[in-house]
């Protein structure tokens, strides 16, 4: 018998337990944190498909033998989780658009052939791809709801790909700005569907570490055009900028591909009233195509339980929804609130205009400023990566306050620095200011570039959790018009003045965090998202999943759980 089997293993309650319950014997236990702890596969990793681990002696087993005729399909589970794994780069083509405009601003090519734009014109430049994204949000939440994830993201990485061959064909400062617009109102689209596919379809153990991964792969699209432009800078004609302009339609490109033959939402499956189809893709990407599987079983009964929840009891419907009780109130402060800190941190001075920010401390040459913002984005992906591997262990609200202390203690460094070389040319702390740049990006990527995405979406409903999301982010575009419009012109008008505002500010978000985030770390979708209606509706839905799967569920003391559980195996 393989070392590597996940079905023999009888010397342990957890797998006798799937065992029996997989032969419709007595219902399974769930312990621990939640109702999934006890039910998941302690040997699933987030990349890999537990049918390949199975040793011959469990092909003989009755509740495998059933699943023999899958195993053509098992042939094709490395190019399924390719075409699953698109949906996750929708937050690059973003990260790439920031990076490359950072990028095109250090190279005169760019600035020669669109007259050397400044302060209001600039601000344009960057801005209108958020404005392209304003026109998108009335429509995005009713096609992602209406027609379903996967083909609002096909819908909006389409517009992406034509828009970006106008962007980089583009002949004056208009048709410029225009192809930028266009790239904003598919960009909506996609980004509000993705990452619910994304948290939606997710093993349970992974939702927010996959999710978390997500939004910084942000810094995986600033890389590629960080490194495009440097590459670039030295080509001597308009190709320095086109070449950047049009390698930003990769992700757009693969997502075209691959998402039409990614697996749709359950929970959007259930919702339109097509339950077998959302319980055979529960079944075959968390237990190996098993749907009497007791965790696919408790998840399935879960999902049904809280959407019918929603739909009846909380009258979760529609966008006055998110006025008409407690619960959704504060559910809509805290999402504007991490929307607005997650653009108004300081952070938007370096991700738009990084050349500016060091040409304040006298780092002039292009190459130099180049190669910063290129080494930038690296360090940036490393910290956000590593902490969403975090996010389960730490818990969310300990990163938002880690993060956001951080932040305020680097930012106000930078600004130091910053008017010592202004005031009197120390070059010294001109260096320091580099960095200060450094360290305080560290902090932000512990929470905010991995959870903003990840907190937003596990504590909306699924009834409002694509209008919720809009919410999200229609707010991160006002923050990014506010940032993309304004900065530019503060830089020129009061220059390192103008982080004096961040530094206050910062100091505000640490008290509004402090009061308003709530812990949702080890908690299933449908758990975290009715904590905020009250613990009534929490044990509601939970016990009704319990109990239509076929598990036991205590919300009670851990101690007591485990006791049930022995008792019920002796």
């Amino acid at each position: 018998m393989s070392p590597e089997c996940t079905i023999h293993k009888p010397h342990t309650l957890d797998n006798v337990s799937r065992l029996i319950t997989m032969a419709g014997g007595p219902a399974a236990t769930a312990s621990g944190t939640n109702a999934y702890t006890h039910l998941m596969d302690p040997n699933r990793k987030w990349y890999n498909n537990r049918r390949r681990n199975h040793c011959s002696e469990c092909l003989d087993h009755p509740a495998v033998s059933q699943r023999i005729g899958a195993i053509a399909a098992d042939q094709l589970a490395p190019i399924t989780h390719l075409f699953a794994s698109s949906r996750l780069i929708t937050s690059s083509t973003n990260g790439y658009d920031g990076s490359m405009m950072n990028g095109l601003q250090s190279l005169t090519q760019w600035e020669d052939y669109f007259h050397n734009p400044t302060k209001g014109k600039l601000g344009l430049l960057n801005a209108i791809q958020t404005i392209g994204g304003l026109a998108g949000y009335p429509f995005a939440p009713y096609m992602s709801d209406g027609l379903g994830r996967r083909p609002t993201v096909f819908f909006g990485a389409a517009v992406m790909i034509i828009a970006t061959a106008v962007q980089t064909a583009s002949q004056s400062v208009g048709m410029f700005i225009g192809a930028r617009f266009l790239i904003g109102f598919g960009l909506t689209f996609a980004a509000n569907a993705a990452p619910m596919l994304v948290t939606e379809l997710s093993y349970p153990k992974y939702r927010a570490p996959l999710t978390s991964v997500y939004n910084s792969l942000w810094y995986s699209g600033a890389i590629v055009a960080a490194w495009a432009t440097f590459g670039t800078f030295k080509i001597h004609s308009t190709w320095a900028w086109r070449v950047p302009s049009l390698l930003q339609a990769i992700p757009s490109v693969l997502q075209v591909v691959f998402v039409l033959f990614a697996p749709e939402s359950p929970r959007f499956l259930v919702s339109k009233g097509k339950e077998a189809e959302a319980l055979k893709i529960l079944a075959y990407y968390h237990a190996d195509s098993n749907e009497e599987d007791p965790l696919v079983q408790y998840e399935f009964q879960e999902i049904k339980a809280a959407i019918e929840y929603d739909r009846t009891v909380a009258a979760n419907i529609g966008w006055m929804s998110f006025f008409s009780s407690p619960g959704n109130r504060r559910r809509v402060r805290i999402i504007v609130a991490i929307a607005f800190f997650s653009q108004w941190s300081g952070n938007g001075l370096v991700s738009y205009y990084l050349n500016k920010v060091l040409t304040s401390v006298g780092v002039t040459d292009p190459t130099i400023q180049l190669l910063i913002n290129g080494i930038l984005q690296i360090w940036n992906l490393a910290w956000a990566l590593s902490a969403s591997a975090m996010v389960e262990r730490f818990g969310r609200r300990l990163l938002f306050m880690v993060s956001v202390a951080g932040m305020c203690l680097f930012f106000t460094l930078q600004t130091i620095c910053t008017a010592r070389y202004r005031i009197d040319g120390n070059t010294s702390a001109a260096h320091a200011v580099i960095a200060f740049i450094f360290l305080y990006y560290a902090s932000y990527d512990i929470a905010f570039t991995p959870l903003i995405v990840t907190y937003t979406l596990e504590i909306l409903p699924y009834n409002i959790r694509a209008k919720g999301f809009n919410i999200f982010n229609f707010t991160i575009s006002l923050a990014l018009i506010f940032n993309q419009y304004v900065n530019p012109i503060a830089l020129a008008n009061i220059d390192w003045k103008y982080y004096i505002v961040y530094c206050i500010w910062l100091l505000v978000e640490g008290i509004i965090l402090f009061l308003y985030v709530v812990e949702t770390k080890n908690r299933t979708l449908e758990e975290t998202a009715a904590l905020f209606d009250g613990e009534q509706a929490t044990e509601q839905i939970v016990h009704t999943a319990a109990a239509n799967a076929g598990v036991t569920h205590d919300l009670g003391d851990e101690k007591v759980l485990d006791e049930k559980a022995s008792a019920g195996s002796s």
